[in-house]
């Protein structure tokens, strides 16, 4: 009980998990830039059991962020004691744990977060900024010509980026003899610790080459894989919170009861023992990533547009549909599957089955808006790639073509509002038609170039004016 006294969340109820390990005697070891729902249901949650078990209590976590829109975020946390009431809901039970893995969080400010990673005793930088937050163009080549990364280079020594801080800190590291952090990246892309490091060494050597050569031999980037649904947190959530737990939370998560985290086992510094909690480390977790972006990652972004045409809200209301049901089911198996390296120890088919049983979860109320925000980006990321593959392999799209076709219908007239830092060109060109959506070269590079995806699209265009949305995707599946 008396490690309630470094949280002022408390309850009167016996079902919540506090933690039994003195926060007080924590120390940090790792900054983690981005401290969103998914970190403090995933990355938080797994240091505060290890923790728990007595073990890397000098692996605490104090978060940051450059986005002045989490100041709100940052000041609910500091009336919290950094403190975070995490709820797993599955079908029939909830189960509360106030996860007290963070001690602190920096302000809003590049050279306070320069002056804390440049400290010998930060081990790991996390992210998680979003996957539109790489600076990426559509060919995966950094943007060097970006307004921000160009100030970057004009002012090393004041960033305004994540890359430009944490390179400004790895110079401090340097120049003091002090070893590199490891830079581990947690966000939803594909290769995510190589794009880190592609971005921070392209900046750097536009900065100092000596520098950068540093940073490429020294400092390590591992890629990660990483699943846990985690929807935004809303008036709803906290309601629950506080009726069901007695826990008043200005910002609670709740999520669904299932994690899994795979990891490279490369670093510059040391990492905590989070295999004792779970944690997978590997040799090399490409097949590992792939299989979760092309089938969980990728079915969300199949299900939503068709979903949102046909006037669902929630993911499980649109999978009690026996025809988006079949859809979600068909499509991976038909197009995605066959294209995929074998894992050893590992069903593809069980799998997918198991991310669909996951979506179905009733609790969760993951909401098609959150699934449909960010297509420019979640496209060319999870569904683009398979259909590249068909087309080098010289098989059928008919399944994706029809997948691309409602995203374009969606983006000519979306039922729920158009999130996309692409919005206004997605809503223009689609208006326009097949043809000019695929000529988007944001979106699809050379690829929406290609005769047999043109005309794969313009016949799943035309069968969705013929049949609808849920006729066309009937004939598919039928």
């Amino acid at each position: 009980m008396a490690a309630r006294a470094h949280s002022s969340l408390s309850t009167s109820t016996s079902n919540v998990t506090f933690p039994n390990y003195d926060r007080s005697a924590l120390t940090a070891g790792i900054v983690h830039i981005g401290v969103g729902n998914f970190h403090r249901a995933h990355m938080a949650h797994y240091l505060d059991r290890l923790f728990e078990k007595g073990l890397g209590h000098d692996w605490a976590i104090v978060g940051s962020s450059l986005m002045h829109a989490d100041t709100p975020l940052r000041d609910a946390l500091s009336g919290q004691d950094w403190c975070t009431t995490v709820v797993d809901l599955s079908r029939d039970d909830a189960q509360a744990r106030v996860v007290g893995s963070m001690i602190d969080f920096l302000d809003i400010d590049p050279q306070a977060l320069i002056t804390r990673i440049a400290s010998p005793t930060i081990r790991i930088v996390s992210l998680t900024i979003t996957e539109g937050g790489y600076f990426l163009d559509s060919t995966g080549a950094v943007m060097l010509d970006h307004p921000d990364l160009e100030a970057d280079v004009r002012t090393p020594h004041c960033p305004v980026t994540v890359f430009g801080v944490l390179i400004e800190a790895l110079r401090k590291r340097k120049a003091a003899g002090v070893a590199p952090f490891t830079v581990l990246s947690c966000d939803n892309l594909p290769a995510n610790g190589d794009v880190s490091k592609r971005v921070v060494t392209a900046l750097a050597d536009r900065q100092d080459n000596a520098l950068a050569a540093w940073i490429e031999t020294h400092v390590a980037f591992p890629n990660s894989m990483v699943d846990c649904i985690t929807p935004r947190t809303t008036d709803k959530e906290r309601a629950l919170v506080s009726s069901r737990f007695g826990i008043t939370d200005a910002a609670p998560v709740v999520c669904e009861p299932f994690r899994q985290w795979v990891i490279e086992d490369h670093f510059s510094c040391g990492r905590p023992p989070l295999e004792v909690v779970g944690v997978t480390f590997v040799e090399d977790v490409s097949i590992h990533e792939i299989m979760k972006l092309r089938l969980l990652n990728a079915s969300h972004a199949s299900l939503c547009y068709a979903a949102a045409l046909m006037g669902y809200n929630y993911v499980d209301e649109a999978l009690g549909d026996a025809t988006l049901a079949r859809w979600l089911a068909e499509l991976p198996r038909r197009e995605t599957i066959p294209c995929l390296t074998p894992l050893e120890g590992v069903d593809y088919a069980s799998y997918l089955d198991q991310c669909i049983e996951r979506f179905k979860n009733p609790a969760i109320s993951d909401t098609i808006a959150r699934l449909a925000r960010d297509g420019s980006d979640r496209q060319p990321k999870f569904i683009l790639p398979t259909v590249r593959t068909r087309l080098i392999q010289g098989l059928s799209i008919e399944g994706f073509a029809l997948e691309l076709a409602l995203w374009q219908r969606f983006c000519a007239a979306a039922p729920i509002p158009l999130d996309d830092a692409l919005a206004s060109s997605l809503e223009i060109a689609s208006q326009q038609g097949v043809e000019a959506f695929l000529d988007i070269t944001a979106v699809f590079d050379t690829l929406g170039q290609d005769d047999r995806l043109r005309t794969a699209m313009l016949k799943a265009s035309r069968q969705i004016d013929h049949l609808g949305v849920r006729g066309a995707i009937n004939a598919y599946v039928s």
